[in-house]
């Protein structure tokens, strides 16, 4: 595999490969976007749950999609904001209160993430059936778990190594609650979506949606000393490559990605009459997902701030100054 130079001749900038270039899901937008998003807008904001700063972060992302996903976006974010910066005992805390929240929807809860989770649980509730409901919590139960993980490795200065953090990085990426979304009008392939080239497909999918994240990521959260949980850092110190041999790594790993998804999505296998199309749907929100991930990653301003679609275009970013630990 070669590692060819991905910084520019300018000093302290380099370059985002575009990983999904030949990828053939293009971005799509909801035709209820606009309604769904202000009323699920309406509602987080209603719990008042930031700092002002923290406040500017969370209206720089937009996450809304229809109404379940939506909120189940926000509820995202909110941890993820919470958890940052905390030790494992809190984010343990903050994990609990999410799953109360879901196991006992009729009793209110006393931390507001959990309130969060409480409300957002209440609404799914008449959106999804008993068994998507259930593979829905044990996602999310991994997912808050795989965070309290994340915030112990944080609090003792653990860096993982590559296997290994991928391991933890499929649950704290935060796709598989988003899969078994994409599951609920599927109730003729919910057998199929077991079979082992299904579930590849699942884990290709998070696997490019992590290298991408990480990838977008990366600025911000070296300049804030929070790049023990991104493989582009992570690579940098396992094997003393430079930023631009790391980036480079990633784009090579990227692509092999997008060629084993698309070979496996043609050659799975027939499970029979009307069970086909179910399956076929189910790639196509597996592919939407990817590209979304990327969307998102530049039309919000969580990244690239107001220069997100220019950088989508132009693919260069000025590595950020390290940020004094009293401006965190």
């Amino acid at each position: 595999m070669s590692h060819q130079a991905s910084l520019n001749n300018e000093e302290g900038v380099y370059h985002l490969p575009d990983t999904l270039r030949g990828w053939p899901w293009h971005r799509q937008l909801n035709t209820a976007y606009q309604e769904v998003k202000r009323a699920s807008s309406r509602w987080i904001l209603g719990f008042k749950a930031f700092n002002p700063q923290a406040q500017k972060a969370f209206e720089r992302c937009d996450f809304n999609q229809l109404r379940v996903a939506c909120d189940m976006m926000q509820l995202f974010f909110v941890f993820d904001e919470y958890s940052d910066r905390e030790g494992e005992g809190a984010v343990r805390t903050m994990a609990d209160a999410i799953m109360a929240g879901m196991r006992t929807p009729t009793v209110k809860q006393e931390l507001v993430i959990g309130e969060i989770s409480r409300q957002f649980w209440l609404r799914a509730l008449d959106v999804l059936s008993t068994a998507t409901q259930r593979r829905f919590i044990d996602a999310f139960q991994d997912y808050t778990a795989s965070v309290v993980l994340q915030a112990q490795d944080r609090e003792r200065a653990h860096v993982r190594d590559v296997s290994d953090y991928l391991t933890v990085r499929r649950d704290t990426i935060g796709t598989r609650p988003c899969f078994v979304l994409l599951q609920q009008d599927l109730p003729l392939a919910l057998q199929a979506l077991t079979d082992p080239e299904v579930l590849r497909l699942e884990m290709l999918a998070t696997d490019m949606i992590i290298l991408g994240n990480d990838l977008y990521s990366y600025n911000v959260e070296q300049s804030r000393g929070d790049d023990g949980h991104n493989v582009i850092a992570i690579v940098q110190r396992k094997y003393g490559w430079t930023l631009a041999e790391a980036i480079s790594w990633v784009k090579d790993e990227h692509e092999d990605l997008v060629q084993s998804f698309l070979a496996t999505a043609k050659s799975l296998p027939s499970f029979g009459d009307g069970i086909d199309a179910e399956v076929r749907c189910y790639v196509d929100g597996l592919g939407q997902w990817v590209r979304a991930n990327e969307a998102w990653s530049f039309e919000s301003a969580r990244y690239f701030g107001c220069e997100g679609l220019d950088m989508q275009k132009h693919r260069r970013v000025k590595i950020l100054p390290r940020l004094p630990k009293h401006a965190l």
